[in-house]
This record gives structure tokens, sequence and C-alpha cells, in this order.
């Protein structure tokens, strides 16, 4: 494709990608969309600094590549850089979505397949503005390298996004519901499961109470868990936050106890879903990482250059949103492990508390909070009541430290809108999950 010139470091990677939006509101078609584009990031690294371009002029790589090449330094020891010794050399292809790509799907048949859906939400009498939307990509990359390597694999996503207002005098509630998958066919067959969403939101907008604030137990869904992970502490395991700050370093010395011993929190690009990613944008192979085993601090994610400022290795999580940014230290999908519980058993000892089932939006880093959007009380060890919950908040390693039940299943969650935002690099795809997870104590209000 191109030729690289020694005495410098180089790298060129190329997304073909396709996407799909088809959007209705109020039965009013919105958007009717399909955009394939072709695009290169490509970088040069003397020793000193790094020379990018992003161009959509695939036909000119090599004379965009000899103009950053001008701008450099050349450096007879360039392989000898720290930086340099720890990007890998991996030749592969991983083609997973070749034989069920969505771009061979026809436009017609996914607004048809969103359209049969759209129906359902109106059902309840209460639901007014109801939206829907479908969603897919699909993108082939390829990565090269000076050193040799030579990547390429595919990405892709589909799914559905649903919205409505619900209104029954003076009570309101905005109800939502989505799935992600990979493949077009997990989202047929989905009536049931729609239904019975819509109808529980509407009963909760019915019958739901307020929280009387205090401190409880608490039990997180997977997905009120993955959030809680990915946001309170994923992002504190992302290196690049280290790297101009002494106290966050000395604060996150491996070894240390951060949580419960039954606690371990992983992150894996390799894993199926939203947050798949088998190379990262520097040519990483995808790993399991332990960012939390049994309690302990066991690791954080790198890029090459922070693994070497920090003498690590890296861990596959180099990642751009697309070819317009260089890559910085994003996570893949960032999950809790599970334990040896079920949920009854789970929530039996709980004689005043509250489950968390879905939520509107978590964050955090030192403190987190979690916008619940259905919960429920836990009474006596059963479910009872659903309740209207505005936030729950805290100290996240008070928190990692209250841990104390887990369920044996895990569940891992892909979503199709919305993503991961970090610095200006917003809404890149992630993956997250875990088990149940019981927590002794809760600020609730």
């Amino acid at each position: 494709m191109v030729k690289f010139q020694d005495d410098f470091y180089a790298d060129v990677r190329i997304e073909d990608r396709s996407r799909t939006t088809i959007s209705y509101k109020a039965g009013i078609p919105e958007e009717m969309k399909t955009r394939v584009e072709r695009r290169a990031f490509l970088r040069v690294y003397d020793g000193k600094m790094w020379y990018y371009a992003s161009v959509t002029d695939l036909a000119h790589l090599q004379k965009t590549l000899d103009g950053l090449y001008a701008a450099a330094t050349p450096n007879a020891q360039i392989l000898d850089d720290p930086i340099v010794r720890r990007f890998e050399c991996n030749k592969d292809s991983v083609m997973c979505f070749t034989d069920c790509s969505v771009r061979d799907i026809s436009s017609k048949d996914k607004q048809e397949l969103l359209l049969s859906y759209l129906p359902l939400l109106s059902e309840d009498t209460c639901v007014t503005l109801p939206q829907g939307t479908y969603l897919d990509r699909n993108s082939v990359f390829h990565f090269q390298s000076s050193l040799g390597a030579d990547i390429v694999y595919d990405y892709q996503t589909c799914g559905l996004s649903f919205s409505c207002s619900m209104t029954e005098g003076e009570k309101k509630f905005s109800g939502h519901w989505q799935k992600g998958a990979t493949h077009f066919e997990e989202l047929k067959g989905l009536e049931e499961e729609i239904r019975a969403s819509i109808t529980e939101q509407a009963a909760f907008m019915r019958n739901s109470v307020p929280v009387t604030p205090g401190k409880y137990p608490v039990v997180l869904s997977p997905e009120a868990a993955g959030v809680f992970a990915h946001e309170s502490f994923g992002h504190k395991s992302e290196s690049d936050f280290m790297l101009s700050d002494k106290s966050m370093r000395d604060e996150w010395q491996l070894g240390k106890t951060v949580g419960s011993p039954i606690l371990s929190i992983a992150e894996c690009g390799s894993l199926p879903g939203c947050g798949y990613v088998p190379y990262d944008d520097e040519g990483t192979r995808a790993r399991k990482n332990y960012l939390i085993k049994n309690g302990t601090l066991a690791g954080r994610l790198h890029n090459a250059q922070t693994a070497a400022v920090l003498d690590e290795a890296p861990t596959g999580n180099a990642r751009a949103i697309d070819c317009t940014f260089e890559p910085i230290v994003r996570m893949t999908t960032t999950y809790i492990e599970g334990g040896d519980m079920d949920f009854d058993q789970l929530i039996a000892p709980i004689q005043k508390g509250y489950f968390i089932k879905t939520i509107r939006h978590g964050s955090g880093m030192s403190t987190f909070t979690i916008a619940p959007h259905l919960a429920y009380e836990i009474v006596d060890g059963k479910l009872g009541r659903p309740v209207q919950i505005s936030v729950l908040t805290g100290s996240v390693f008070e928190t990692l430290g209250l841990i104390d039940g887990l369920t044996r299943d895990v569940h891992l969650l892909s979503f199709v809108t919305g993503g991961c935002g970090k610095m200006e690099q917003m809404n890149l795809p992630v993956g997250f999950g875990g088990p149940y997870v019981r927590v002794s104590s809760t600020n609730v209000q």
C-alpha cells in the first residue's frame, strides 16, 4: 500500500465505514440515510515528535506520508526508542461479518423491521410522541506499520432504539428501550420483549412512590453495575490521566487494596459486542486486563506512549472514534466478574433496600452518581413497589469496599446510541456489564 522510510516509525490505518440511520417520530419519517466513507489516518514519529495527517483521498497516501517524513527528523536509533519498542508487529486477518454484513441488508428490510415494532409503543393510552430509530454500522479496518504490522479486521453493530412520553393526569414519565446486536437477525422477534418493557414503564409511572432519602443496601443490575464500573473506575484506569498528575500515580499503586475481596473488574477488547476491538489503533492485540483482582489494584490501561512513561506493557487500549483523530487511551468492554449467588440469594438478607434495574446516566471519578430510571423497593428479602430515586451517590473507593454479594451470571451489554466521551472524541462504542451486585450501604436520594 505505502512505502515506509528507514530511520522513522510510521503507521497507517484505514477505515471503510458504512452507517445507516432510519428514524420515525410520531409515525412520520425523519431520517433515512446510508453513508459510506473511506478515510485514513497517518502518523510519523522521529523520537521527539509525532506528525499526523487525516485524509479522505486514499489515492495519494504515499504523497501524504512523504510529506510527514519531510517535516520530521531522521533518527538512526528510532528502533531503540522506548515507545517504538512497545509496538507489536502483528500480521492477521479477523473478518467476522463477511457473510452477514448489514451492508447486504436492503434499506427497505431495515425500514420494515423498524415499522413493525412502532405500533407496540402506542398500545397503552398514556403514550405520546413515540419515536423509533434503526441504526447500524459496518467497518473494515486495515492497519500497517513500518515495523511490518499488517492487520485487517471488521466490526459491526446494529440495533433499535425507542422512546416515548408517558402522561396520565399529573403523572409524567420518559419511556425508552433499546437493543444492540452484531447480527441483523438478532433484531427480529422482539415484540414481546418490547411490549413488556413499555407495559412495565407505564406501570412504573402510575404506581411509583418517592423514596425516603437515606443510606440503604442497594442491588445494582448488570446495566447499573456496568455503568458504575465504566464511569467510576474504568476512567480512573486510563493511564494518560496519570502522566501529569503525580498524586494520581501515588494513589494508583498496583497491589493496593481498593475494594472488597470478592470484587474483580476486567477489561477486554476481544469480547463480542459494541466494545469489540481485536486490535487497537496502534496494532496491539486485545487481551484481558484485570483492573481490580480480588479487591486489589491489578492493572491500568495503556497505549504505547503511556506504557513507556510508566515502564509497563501496552494493553490494547489505543483507540480513536474514527480516522479523523489520533488514538488515545480508551476502554473497550469493561465488566465486573461474577460471584457465587443467584438473584434471590442476593436480595434475601435485605430487610429494607432498593433494586436499581435501569438507569438514565452515571458519572464519577473520585465520587460517583447514578441516576436510576426504573427502581424497586426490597422489603424483607423480596422485591416490592416501584420507587422514584433521583440519584445514588458516594465515594468510589468506599463503595468498592462495600460490595458484599455478586450473582454467578454475568451479562455484557451493547448499545447503538451514545457512547463514551473523552477529550474531543465523543461517542466511542464501548461495552460494559457484570452480574447483579449488592452494595451494603449507599446514599439514596
